[in-house]
């Protein structure tokens, strides 16, 4: 990839993750709320965004902070991951 390129998706990276912050900063949902999963889903989007910054940065890949997005990621995917093999219709209520 070339550099401009790669400097127009890290910039565009961070518009997004401007936005998809402050929806989720702004979200009234609560632990426990059937809102939650839509939180979480925001701070998902969050860490990927993270993630992308983080693998696209010219220079050698920032180990600690990779392991850190991946570990957000995994994190918040696991309240996810009970859902994963069941139909839209077949989903307990968390």
């Amino acid at each position: 990839m070339d550099e401009l390129t790669r400097a127009g998706i890290i910039e565009s990276g961070w518009r997004i993750h401007a936005a998809v912050e402050e929806a989720a900063f702004r979200h009234p949902a609560v632990k426990g709320s059937p809102e939650w999963l839509e939180k979480q889903r925001l701070l998902l989007a969050d860490k990927a965004i993270h993630l992308l910054q983080t693998a696209l940065k010219p220079g050698e890949i920032e180990l600690d902070k990779f392991r850190n997005n991946l570990h957000a990621i995994f994190t918040i995917s696991d309240g996810f991951l009970p859902h994963a093999g069941a139909q839209s219709g077949d989903r307990e209520t968390v």
